[in-house]
C-alpha cells in the first residue's frame, strides 16, 4: 500500500495504466503514522501523499488502477463496474447510509481492551467500503458517465435516459447524505486515544473510525461536485431539493453551501480550542485536534483557489474572511439558519489565531511536502482590518493581548510580500503610546529602562529585533512595543530588497514627521528609551548616519532636566557602539558625546569631596561614557579620527577625582584599551609586510598607522601622567598598576615615538627604571611588572640592545628586594594577627604566586645560570619558595666568588655582587622601627644571616667589608641592644636566636680572611659576643638550655681551623672580661648561669693552657668568694675540666703555667682566706698531686710569713688546716709535715 501510494505520488495517469500497478486502497483520512523524527506531515494514505489531490487539480483518473474489472464488490455485493451507479444510484447510497448507521451502532458498545479489536476490526471494515463506495462514484464520473446533448430529440435508450437524470441524482443524493451526516462540529468525541497491542499495532475506538469517516465524506463530497462540475460544464440542478433561497438546488450551490458548511465546522473546533489556549501559547498550540483536520485545511485551500483562479468561487481567503467576519456580528439577522450561533469571547484574537496558523498551511504543495520556496498569498486586506481593531484605543486595549496580535502579525510578516501599510498603522498607534512602558499585570516592569542596563544591551535588543527568525517566546521575553520594532525591521528589509530604498522613505516621512519640538518636551524617561529603540533600529536597518543625525537634532529639543539623563547617554554610546559595527567613522557624534564627557568629568572632579549625591549621578554618566567607549574599541576592526576623540582631556580630570571603585573601572577601561591597541598595532605590521600591496591598500595602511599613533599618543597624554604619580601610593590597586605599567611598556616598544618626551630618548629602559628598579615602588608592583617584563623575549631582548648591560644584575637586585619586603603591608596590622600563621599565610597568596613566577623567570637569565654553572651548586626544583631561592642564590655567588682564581676575576664579582644587594639595608629597615611583623624580622635576620656567612669572602675584602659593618651595626647591635636596662622586642629576639650562629660563624670568616686587617672587626665580633651571651644566658643554669645557646651552636657548627680557633678566643675573652674580671666580691646576678655557660663551653672545645690562664682566677675567685651552693658546685666542675685540661696538655710547660696561676692566686689571697684556699687546692690535689707539690714551697712561705706578720708564734688552727692539705700529697707532703713541726718561728 505505501509503495502504491508513494509511487503514484510522482506518476501521471498514463504512466501508472503502462505500468499495470494492481489495486491500491483507496486514499483516506488517518492519523495512525509515526511522525517522530521522519520529518512527515501527512500520512502515506493521506489525499495528499497519495497524489489524489493533484488529480483532482490535473482532471486526471482519481484511481488509475482500482475499478478496472468488469464487476466490483460494494458493500458485499457483486455489481457491473460501468452501470452499477446508474441502475442502482438510490440503492447504493441507501447502503452506505445503512452502514454509516451500523458504525453509529458501534459506538455503544463498552471499548475495554479485550474487545477492541473485535471493534476496532468491524468499524475499519465498514468505514473501508464506505470510502470505496465514494472512490467509486469519482471513478464513475471520469470514466463513465457520459455527457447527454439536451438538444437531441433522438429516442434514447432507458439506460441512456436513466444515465441523463444520474447528476441531478447525485446532487440530491450528496445532498441529503449531507443532510443525514450533519455538521463536523456536532460529533461528540474529536480525537479518542488509541490503543497498542503487542505488536506494537494502533487500535482504534469505533469513535475515531467514525469521525475519520466524516472528514472522508465532508472532502470527498466535495470532489466528486468538482469532477460532476468538470466532466459536464454546465449547471446540474437538483430534483428533490431547493436551497435557503428557494432556488432549485444545483452542483454549483451545493458545492459552496457545503464548503460554508465545512469551514464553519473547521472554525468552531478551532475556537474550541483556542478557548484553552493562553495568549503567551498562542503560536504554539495548533488549532488541529489531529494532523487529518490539518490535512482538511489544506486540501480546502488547494481546491478552493485553484477554483478561484477559473473564476468558478472565491479564493480560500475570501471565504475564510467571511466566516470570520461573521463572527463580530452582535446581530443573528445576517446569519444563516444552518449555522449554530456562535459568540467567541475573543473574536479579535481567535480571528489572528486561526489566521496565522492557517496562513502556514500555505507552505504545503499538492503532495502535503513543505515548499518553503513556494508563493504564499496573501490575506493582508483582512488582516490590515484586524490591525486597525486591535489598536482601537476606544476598545480598550491590553497588552496581553496585544502581543499575542502582534506576535501573529509578525509571523504573517514573515510567510507574506511585506505590507507598509501594516507598519503605518501600528505607528500610528505606537507614536501616540510612546509613553507607555507597555507592562503587563503578571510582570508590570518588562519594557522599561531599569531594564536596559547598558548600551550594548540597547544593541542587543535591536539586533534581535532584526533577526529573520523570532523564538517562539517573544510573547514573554519581549513588549508589543518591541514586537512592533521586529515587524518594523522585517516588513522594511524585505520591502527594500523588492523594490529598493523607495519603502524606506515611505516609512521615514511618516515616523520622523511624528517628532518635533513639542513631542520630544512631552517624553518621558520610558518614551525616551522607546524613542532610541525605534531609531536604534532603523539605523541598523537603514542607514546608521542619516539616522544618528537626526536623533542628535531631535535631543537638541528635550527638556533641559532630561538632556543630562543616564538615558540620553546610553542612546548616544549605543548609537557609537552601531557606527563601530558596521566599521564608520562616528564623527560628529563622537565630538559631541566626549565634549559631554568632558564637562561632567570636570564637574566629577569639582565635587570630589561633595557629600550629595550629585556625585552619584556624575559617576553614573561617565561610567556609561567608559563602558560604551571600551567597548568601541574592542569591537573596532580598525580605528578613524573619530576614535581618538574619544579618548580627551576629561579622562585627566577623572583620574584624579576618582575613588577605589570608580578608579577600578577605569584603570579597566584602560588595560582593555591598551590590550586592543597594541593588537590591533601588531596586524597592521603584518599587514605592512605583505608584499606586492597596491597603492590604495598602502595608503589605507598609512591612515590606520597614522590613527593607531593618534590614540597611543592621547593614552599617554591623559593617562601615564597619574599612573607615574601613583607609583608610590597605594591609590591605584597595586597588580593594576603594575599591569598598566607592563602595558604601557610594551606600548612604548611597539611605538616609541609616541611616548612622551619624559620618557625619551629610550622609553621602554624609562619605564623599567620607573616600575622596576626603583627602590621606592611597592614591592607588589615591581614583582607583578618584572614579572611581566621578564616573560616577554621581545622586550628583554630590545633591552639589551639598548646598551644597558646591567640590567640584568638591576633586575636580581629588585627581586631581593622583592623577597626581602614581602612582609612590608603586614607593618599596618596588628601583629597579633599573626601569631599562629605560617610566614607563608601572614602573604597574600596573590603576592606570594607572584613572587614564585618572578623568581621562575629570574632563573631562566643567563647571569643567574652563569652563577650556578660556575659554582657547580645545584639548582634544587625550590623557585616555589622564594626564600628558599633567594638563600640559594646567595650560596651560589659566594661559592663561584671562592671559586675564582685571578684576582682581576675577584674584583669584578665583588662589583657585581654589591651590585646585586643595592641598598639592601634600606629594604630590611621598615621591618626594625617601631611597628614589629614577626615574619619581616624572622625573613630578614635568616636572608641576612646566610648573606653574611656565604659572602665572608667577599666582605673580607675592602669593597665590602664596609656594607658588613652597616649590616652588624643595623641587626645585632642598633642602639636599643646597647640599652642594658631595656629588653629587646621579644620577635626581634627571637629573630636574633636563630639567626645569630651564621653571623658569628661569616663574621670569623672575615676575621681570619680579611685582606687588611681590621681592629674594628674583631671589636664588632667581641660586641656582638658579648652582647648576646648575656641576652640569651637561661634564668636558671641548665646545661640541656645551654645547649642551644646561639654563641655556642656557632662554635659548634663551625669548620675546625682559624675561624673556629676566632671564635673560641673571642669568647673566653668576653666570659673573662664581662663575667670574671669584676672587683673584690663584686660578682655578675647570673654567676651561676655563665658558671653553666663555661662548663658546657669546655665540654663542646679543646681549651689549652692559654685560655686556663685567662679564665681560671676568675674561677679561684668565685670559689673563694661566693657562698651560694650552685655557683660553688659550678665552678668547682668548671676548675676540675681546667685542670684535667692541662694535664692532657703539652708536658710540664702547661704543668708550670698552671701553677704560676695558682701561685699568684695564693698570693692575693692567702693573708685572707688561708683555711678557703686550702680547701680549693685539697679539690686541686685530688685530680692533680704534682701541681699542688709546685706550691708548697709557696704555701709554707705564706704560713710563716702571716704568723710573723701576727706575732703570736705558731697559728696552731692554720698549721692544722694546712697540714690536712699536705696529707693529701703523699711522701712530699709528709715531709713537708715533719719540717713544719720541727721548725721554729
Amino acid at each position: 500500500m505505501d509503495t502504491c501510494s508513494a509511487a503514484s505520488t510522482f506518476l501521471t495517469d498514463s504512466l501508472e495504466l503502462e505500468l499495470g500497478i494492481e489495486w491500491c486502497k483507496p486514499p483516506c483520512f488517518s492519523c495512525a503514522f509515526d511522525n517522530r523524527g521522519a520529518g512527515k506531515h501527512f500520512s502515506g494514505e493521506s489525499y495528499l501523499s497519495t497524489g489524489a489531490l493533484k488529480r483532482l487539480i490535473l482532471n486526471l483518473d482519481p484511481l488509475p488502477t482500482n475499478f478496472e474489472e468488469d464487476t466490483v464488490e460494494i458493500f458485499g455485493i457483486q455489481w457491473v463496474t460501468e452501470t452499477a451507479l446508474v441502475n442502482s444510484s438510490r440503492v447504493l447510497f441507501h447502503l452506505f447510509r445503512q452502514q454509516l448507521y451500523n458504525l453509529e451502532t458501534l459506538l455503544q458498545a463498552s471499548c475495554d481492551f479485550g474487545k477492541i479489536s473485535t471493534l476496532h476490526c468491524k468499524a475499519d471494515d465498514i468505514r473501508q467500503q464506505c470510502v470505496t463506495f465514494l472512490h467509486y462514484v469519482k471513478v464513475f464520473i471520469f470514466r463513465y458517465l457520459k455527457v447527454q446533448n439536451a438538444e437531441s430529440h433522438v429516442p434514447v435508450h432507458p439506460y441512456e435516459d436513466l444515465e441523463a437524470q444520474l447528476p441531478s441524482m447525485l446532487v440530491d443524493e450528496l445532498h441529503g447524505l449531507l443532510l443525514y451526516v450533519g455538521h463536523l462540529s456536532e460529533l461528540r468525541s474529536i480525537n479518542p486515544g488509541a490503543y497498542e497491542n503487542q505488536n506494537q499495532i494502533k487500535l482504534f475506538p469505533p469513535s475515531w473510525h467514525l469521525l475519520h469517516l466524516h472528514l472522508d465524506i465532508h472532502w470527498l463530497v466535495l470532489e466528486i461536485l468538482q469532477m460532476l462540475g468538470e466532466k459536464l460544464k454546465q449547471v446540474v440542478y437538483g430534483h428533490q431539493f431547493m436551497n435557503l433561497a428557494g432556488d432549485n438546488l444545483t452542483n454549483v450551490s451545493l458545492f459552496e453551501e457545503h464548503c460554508e458548511n465545512l469551514l464553519f465546522d473547521l472554525i468552531y473546533l478551532s475556537l474550541n480550542r483556542y478557548d484553552k489556549v493562553r495568549p503567551s501559547e498562542a503560536l504554539m498550540s495548533h488549532h488541529c485536534p489531529c494532523p487529518c483536520f490539518k490535512e482538511l485545511w489544506v486540501l480546502l485551500i488547494h481546491l478552493l483557489d485553484h477554483r478561484s483562479k477559473r473564476s468558478l468561487s472565491e479564493s480560500f481567503w475570501n471565504w475564510l474572511n467571511k466566516l470570520l467576519k461573521a463572527l463580530f456580528e452582535t446581530s443573528s439577522d445576517q446569519r444563516r439558519p444552518s449555522m449554530p450561533v456562535i459568540q467567541p469571547r475573543d473574536p479579535l484574537g481567535f480571528s489572528w489565531w486561526i489566521i496565522t496558523h492557517v496562513a502556514s498551511f500555505y507552505q504545503f504543495d499538492r503532495h502535503g511536502a513543505p515548499d518553503e520556496t513556494r508563493q504564499m498569498e496573501s490575506n493582508w486586506s483582512f488582516v490590515e482590518e484586524l490591525l486597525k481593531k486591535s489598536v482601537n484605543v476606544q476598545d480598550g486595549i491590553l497588552e496581553e493581548q496585544l502581543r499575542m496580535y502582534l506576535h501573529c502579525c509578525l509571523t504573517l510578516c514573515d510567510f507574506w510580500e511585506p505590507n507598509i501599510a501594516v507598519v503605518t498603522i501600528l505607528w500610528e498607534y505606537y507614536s501616540k503610546n510612546l509613553n507607555s512602558s507597555f507592562g503587563t499585570s503578571w510582570h508590570p516592569f518588562k519594557g522599561l529602562t531599569n531594564i536596559i542596563k547598558s548600551p550594548l544591551c540597547m544593541l542587543e535588543m535591536v539586533k534581535t529585533c532584526c533577526c529573520d527568525k523570532q523564538d517562539y517566546n517573544l510573547y514573554k521575553s519581549r513588549s508589543s512595543y518591541t514586537i512592533f520594532l521586529c515587524i518594523l525591521a522585517k516588513v522594511v528589509k524585505k520591502a527594500m530588497k523588492n523594490n529598493g530604498s523607495h519603502p524606506w522613505k515611505q516609512v521615514k516621512g511618516r515616523i520622523y514627521s511624528k517628532f518635533h519640538q513639542k513631542r520630544m518636551e512631552e517624553l518621558t524617561e520610558v518614551g525616551l528609551q522607546n524613542f532610541f529603540n525605534l531609531f536604534l533600529l532603523l539605523a541598523a536597518v537603514i542607514d546608521v548616519e542619516d539616522v544618528a543625525s537626526h536623533v542628535l537634532d531631535l535631543l537638541n529639543f528635550l527638556k533641559p532636566a532630561f538632556k543630562t539623563s543616564s538615558l540620553i547617554w546610553k542612546g548616544q554610546a549605543a548609537f557609537l557602539l552601531m557606527y563601530t559595527q558596521k566599521n564608520l567613522d562616528s564623527g560628529a557624534l563622537a565630538e559631541k558625546f566626549s565634549v559631554a564627557f568632558q564637562e561632567k568629568a570636570k564637574e566629577f572632579l569639582v565635587s570630589k569631596n561633595d557629600g550629595t549625591g550629585q556625585r552619584h549621578t556624575l559617576w553614573i554618566l561617565l561610567s556609561i561614557y567608559i563602558d560604551g567607549v571600551q567597548e568601541v574599541f574592542e569591537t573596532s576592526h580598525c580605528l578613524h579620527a573619530s576614535h581618538e576623540k574619544l579618548l580627551n582631556d576629561g579622562f585627566s580630570m577623572l583620574l584624579r577625582a576618582c575613588q577605589e571603585s570608580e578608579l577600578r573601572t577605569v584603570l579597566n577601561f584602560l588595560q582593555a584599551v591598551l590590550a586592543r591597541i597594541r593588537n590591533m598595532h601588531q596586524q597592521l605590521c603584518r599587514e605592512l609586510q605583505t608584499e606586492n600591496v597596491d597603492l590604495s591598500v598602502q595608503s589605507s595602511l598609512k591612515a590606520k598607522e597614522r590613527h593607531l599613533a593618534a590614540v597611543a599618543s592621547a593614552l599617554w597624554t591623559h593617562f601615564f601622567s597619574f599612573l607615574k604619580s601613583q607609583r608610590m601610593s597605594q591609590t591605584v590597586p597595586l597588580p593594576q598598576l603594575a599591569d598598566l605599567a607592563a602595558d604601557f611598556t610594551l606600548l612604548a616598544m611597539d611605538m616609541p615615538s609616541t611616548a612622551p618626551s619624559d620618557v625619551q630618548p629610550q622609553p621602554v629602559l624609562s619605564m623599567i627604571q620607573l616600575f622596576g628598579w626603583d627602590d621606592i615602588i611597592w614591592p607588589q608592583v615591581v614583582a607583578r611588572y618584572l614579572s611581566h617584563f621578564l616573560q616577554n623575549s621581545m622586550l628583554c631582548e630590545a633591552l639589551s640592545q639598548s646598551g644597558c648591560a646591567s640590567f640584568q644584575a638591576l633586575t636580581i637586585r629588585s627581586w631581593i628586594r622583592c623577597i626581602l619586603q614581602m612582609y612590608i603591608k603586614n607593618l599596618y596590622v596588628s601583629d597579633d594577627l599573626f601569631i599562629d600563621i605560617n610566614s607563608e599565610q601572614a602573604v597574600e597568596k596573590e603576592y606570594m604566586e607572584q613572587l614564585a613566577e618572578l623568581t621562575r623567570l629570574l632563573f631562566k637569565l643567563s647571569e643567574v645560570k652563569n652563577i650556578f654553572a660556575k659554582s657547580q651548586v645545584e639548582c634544587l626544583p625550590i623557585l616555589e619558595d622564594p626564600k628558599k631561592a633567594l638563600i640559594q642564590f646567595f650560596e651560589a655567588v659566594g661559592v663561584t666568588y671562592g671559586n675564582l682564581q685571578e684576582l682581576s676575576d675577584k674584583s669584578a664579582m665583588v662589583t657585581k655582587s654589591l651590585e646585586y644587594l643595592g641598598e639592601i639595608l634600606k629594604y630590611i629597615k621598615p621591618y626594625l622601627g617601631k611597628k614589629i611583623s614577626s615574619a619581616g624580622l624572622q625573613l630578614t635576620y635568616s636572608v641576612m644571616g646566610i648573606l653574611v656567612k656565604s659572602w665572608a669572602q667577599i666582605f673580607a675584602t675592602s669593597k665590602a667589608q664596609r656594607l658588613l659593618f652597616r649590616i652588624i651595626d643595623c641587626l645585632l647591635l642598633p642602639h636599643l641592644v646597647l640599652q642594658q636596662e631595656k629588653e629587646l622586642p621579644a620577635p626581634m629576639l627571637t629573630a636574633i636566636q636563630k639567626s645569630l650562629p651564621l653571623f658569628l660563624q661569616g663574621m670569623c670568616v672575615v676575621c681570619c680572611q680579611s685582606q687588611n686587617p681590621n681592629a674594628y672587626l674583631n671589636q664588632l665580633l667581641g660586641n656582638v659576643t658579648e652582647q648576646y651571651i648575656g641576652r640569651f644566658l637561661p634564668a636558671s643554669p641548665q646545661l640541656l638550655d645551654l645547649e642551644q645557646h646561639p654563641v655556642l651552636l656557632a662554635l659548634r657548627s663551625s669548620a675546625t681551623g682559624a675561624p673556629k680557633s676566632q671564635l673560641k678566643k673571642c669568647i673566653v675573652q668576653v666570659i673573662r672580661k664581662s663575667y670574671l674580671e669584676s672587683k673584690r666580691s663584686s660578682f655578675p646576678p647570673r654567676l651561676a648561669s655563665i658558671l653553666a655557660f663555661m662548663l658546657q663551653l669546655f665540654r663542646e672545645i679543646d681549651i689549652d693552657i692559654s685560655e686556663v690562664e685567662l679564665l681560671l682566677p676568675g674561677i679561684l675567685k668565685c670559689l673563694l668568694l661566693v657562698s651560694e651552693f650552685q655557683v660553688k658546685r659550678l665552678a668547682t666542675e668548671n676548675l676540675q675540666y681546667m685542670v684535667r685540661a692541662c694535664q692532657a696538655g703539652s708536658g710540664g710547660e702547661a704543668a708550670a703555667r698552671l701553677t704560676s696561676v695558682f701561685r699568684d692566686f695564693i698570693q692575693d689571697y692567702e693573708a685572707t682566706y688561708d683555711y678557703q684556699i686550702y680547701t680549693i687546692l685539697e679539690a686541686v690535689a685530688a685530680l692533680d698531686q704534682q701541681v699542688v707539690i709546685h706550691l708548697i714551697s709557696t704555701l709554707t712561705q705564706s704560713l710563716k710569713d702571716s704568723e710573723r706578720k701576727w706575732g703570736f708564734g705558731r697559728n696552731i688552727k692554720q698549721r692544722k688546716a694546712y697540714s690536712k692539705l699536705l696529707s693529701h700529697l703523699g711522701q712530699v707532703g709528709q715531709d713537708e709535715i715533719q719540717r713544719l713541726e720541727n721548725d721554729d718561728i
